[in-house]
């Protein structure tokens, strides 16, 4: 018998996980859904199997499960399936976790000792006629994309054989994939990885550097000539996890260092530019404007879910959208940046037929004035070009997902289609898909597609045409 979940706040209400996979093959559709609107939603996000081996467990380290809602003919077919990586192969098998929290061999089982404890929880990509589901830590793993029946790590003809970052980047204009990767030297050093991958999926680029020190760099930002490695001061030290601190931790007086590299060149081009502590989990678009990059990061003054090196939490702050300017014509190391939207908010993206070029349009999960990011209370559009803002809320107690665009035809103008997230119903304890026209949004969704049971809190989601 497995033990029971701990009544803390990663397994409990719509954070707890879900402990079946199931299949319902015609969801109940209240309103009408878009005739254009073919193709699967996907989403990633932590869903243990079992309760943690110790005190040290963090959301993001449940194994991945992926949920898809097919959509055709006005009709929506849904599917679950855990990501059956080796650690939930492994676990599976005994009956319990076996794995310490972030891999930490002091509170990992002697059966696992050693063993790859790759989760492939946080986001999905379609490259190459394969689909990945991706975390920061391991290679990428391949799904079927109609079933998702796991296929295991895939090397790309053994060159990728070690850690990928959760959040590449296709280029819109050649097709390449642009990825990255930290500690990618051994566990919690300062080695990062920068690479590229053909539309065909040849790795065509791969290359090693020094990051200033240790750090989570979750996310990074691509440009049609530049890549931005944003190094912020959540640092790794592999000493103070052994010793029982934590493994990430805030560490302010490190600074900010963000390392411009131009893509033509690699990583002998890189610059670095330095500010003030600061911490960001993702980045919503970055473009040139002649010798300037500009770059539209959520950004917080202090690291959220994270303590300092004592182990303390302190005051995180919100997360709010702002604009980092780096003047290449220019000597030094500094740079310029100012918040462009004072709405409290996560989970950013775009109409990704624009991503590293001058764009207009984004969208946000937001959170309501008294709630919290990780449950947002809507979705908010801001026009980066005007800085207007629309707001699409949840019902109180609801709360949604991060908002996936999909263009209402291929050749559509930059904005113009629907949004896709999934919507939990607090007081019912079950979830929805909704969809959203995005000439409308504050009109609220044009079709919400029913579930019985909830979809957990997670973190990110891919469009697949079909």
């Amino acid at each position: 018998m497995s033990r029971p979940f701990p009544k803390t706040r990663p397994f409990t209400g719509n954070y707890a996980p879900i402990l079946m996979e199931c299949d319902a093959y015609d969801l109940p559709v209240d309103g009408e859904l878009p005739a254009g609107l073919r193709g699967t939603l996907l989403r990633n996000g932590a869903n243990p199997q079992f309760a943690p081996r110790d005190a040290g467990y963090h959301w993001f380290l449940g194994d991945g499960m992926v949920h898809a809602f097919g959509i055709a003919d006005g009709r929506v077919k849904y599917r679950n399936r855990w990501v059956r990586t080796p650690k939930w192969e492994l676990e599976h098998a005994a009956g319990e976790a076996l794995f310490g929290s972030w891999g930490n061999p002091m509170t990992t089982d002697p059966r696992a000792q050693g063993k790859d404890w790759g989760i492939a929880n946080t986001s999905l990509v379609w490259h190459g006629g394969r689909l990945f589901a991706l975390e920061e830590g391991h290679q990428p793993f391949e799904l079927a994309p109609d079933t998702l029946d796991s296929r295991g790590y895939h090397d790309f003809g053994g060159k990728i054989t070690g850690r990928f970052t959760a959040h590449p980047r296709i280029d819109p204009e050649t097709g390449e994939m642009v990825f990255f990767a930290y500690t990618a030297d051994g566990m919690l050093t300062s080695g990062m990885l920068y690479g590229t991958i053909s539309p065909s999926g040849e790795v065509t680029r791969k290359e090693l550097f020094q990051a200033p020190y240790c750090a989570m760099v979750h996310d990074f930002a691509v440009t049609r000539n530049h890549v931005l490695f944003p190094v912020l001061p959540l640092t790794g030290s592999l000493p103070r996890a052994i010793a029982g601190g934590p493994a990430f931790a805030w560490e302010p007086d490190k600074g900010a260092w963000i390392g411009v590299m131009r893509r033509d060149a690699g990583t002998s081009s890189l610059r670095w530019f330095r500010g003030d502590p600061c911490f960001v989990f993702h980045v919503m678009n970055a473009w040139e404007d002649g010798e300037q990059i500009c770059a539209e990061v959520v950004r917080y003054d202090r690291a959220p879910a994270f303590p300092d090196t004592k182990g303390e939490m302190g005051q995180t702050g919100i997360g709010r959208l702002a604009r980092w300017r780096f003047d290449l014509s220019q000597p030094g190391d500094s740079f310029a940046w100012d918040y462009i939207d004072d709405m409290a908010s996560e989970f950013p993206r775009i109409d990704d037929r624009f991503t590293g070029l001058p764009y207009r349009h984004g969208w946000l999960a937001c959170e309501r004035p008294e709630g919290r990011i990780e449950a947002a209370g809507g979705i908010e559009h801001i026009d980066v070009t005007s800085g207007r803002r629309t707001v699409c809320w949840m019902p109180p107690g609801d709360s949604v997902s991060e908002p996936v665009f999909v263009p209402r035809t291929p050749d559509a103008a930059e904005g113009d289609g629907w949004l896709l997230a999934v919507a939990w119903r607090g007081a019912e304890h079950r979830s929805d898909l909704i969809v959203l026209d995005t000439g409308a949004l504050e009109d609220g969704p044009i079709a919400t597609v029913g579930l019985s049971h909830r979809v957990p809190f997670g973190f990110h989601g891919m469009w697949l045409p079909g």
